[in-house]
């Protein structure tokens, strides 16, 4: 099996960087608003994608309860806080910057996205966490042809696709289903949920002689519209897969271009 190389541009933004978010933000539990605010601010307190910091003073009054316990996060020292909101108690919701993190985000609040019941940016549900301003999808239709092995059994051969460029991630290479083979795969209750994608439709395994190979190919049937290309396709995860493009195993040309796992 093909082993995973870097053929796509790293991530860039470091952690602890603080940007104005420029979109209204809305947070709400039990179908009470918790904030509703134009101040946010984006965190990264891990590279990949950030978090939103609040303005504390754009909080529904007394929601926030001090728990008297101070972490690191990844952008500096935070307070905890559990959240209150009418019937609903959310231990742990929040945490509260303190010294030692970035002047700009003192007075807001950094929420754990699972203790709100819904994310808005502007009117649009958001999910998982925030789209990153720094971060671009791009789902192209391409003439590349795609074959995709495990050990050894061919699983799709495809004259075409549609490559999707995710900032941060691997190229994707979404597949007619007309040109897999169904009868290899074993259907899998999984779904995922991505920000800039939408909630997965169905996943698929393989098991081959061997080894069972779990989850390995999925499919959008209802993208966002920022990906809609892919709607009805299926891809494979290139790192558990052998993945040839016009006939070339990927791996062998992350090889050739000098680029490092």
């Amino acid at each position: 099996m093909a082993t995973e190389s870097v053929l796509h541009p790293s991530l860039i933004v470091p952690v602890g960087h603080v940007e104005p978010v420029p979109r209204r933000i809305r947070g709400m539990v039990d179908g009470r608003v918790v904030f509703d605010t134009r101040r946010a601010l984006y965190v990264w307190e891990w590279r990949a994608y950030p978090q939103f910091s609040i303005p504390v003073a754009d909080l529904v009054e007394g929601v926030l309860h001090d728990d008297g316990h101070t972490g690191q996060r990844g952008a500096g020292p935070a307070r905890r806080h559990t959240l209150r909101v009418g019937q609903e108690t959310r231990a742990g919701a929040a945490w509260v910057w303190g010294e030692g993190a970035p002047q700009s985000l003192h007075g807001t609040a950094r929420f754990e996205w699972e203790a709100l019941d819904a994310w808005f940016e502007e009117d649009e549900p958001v999910y998982v966490h925030p789209r990153s301003p720094y971060s671009r999808v791009d789902a192209l239709p391409s003439s590349s042809s795609v074959r995709v092995e495990s050990d050894g059994v061919v699983l799709a051969d495809a004259p075409h696709c549609v490559k999707l460029f995710e900032t941060g991630l691997p190229t994707r290479y979404y597949l007619d289903r007309t040109h897999i083979d169904w009868s290899r795969l074993r259907h899998s209750d999984t779904v995922t949920r991505c920000p800039y994608k939408g909630t997965t439709s169905a996943y698929w395994s393989f098991d081959s002689d061997t080894a069972a190979h779990e989850d390995i190919a999925w499919s959008y049937d209802f993208p966002t519209i920022h990906a809609n290309r892919i709607a009805g396709l299926t891809a494979f995860y290139n790192e558990h897969v052998d993945l040839y493009v016009d006939g070339v195993l990927l791996s062998s040309l992350a090889d050739s271009t000098g680029a490092t796992d």
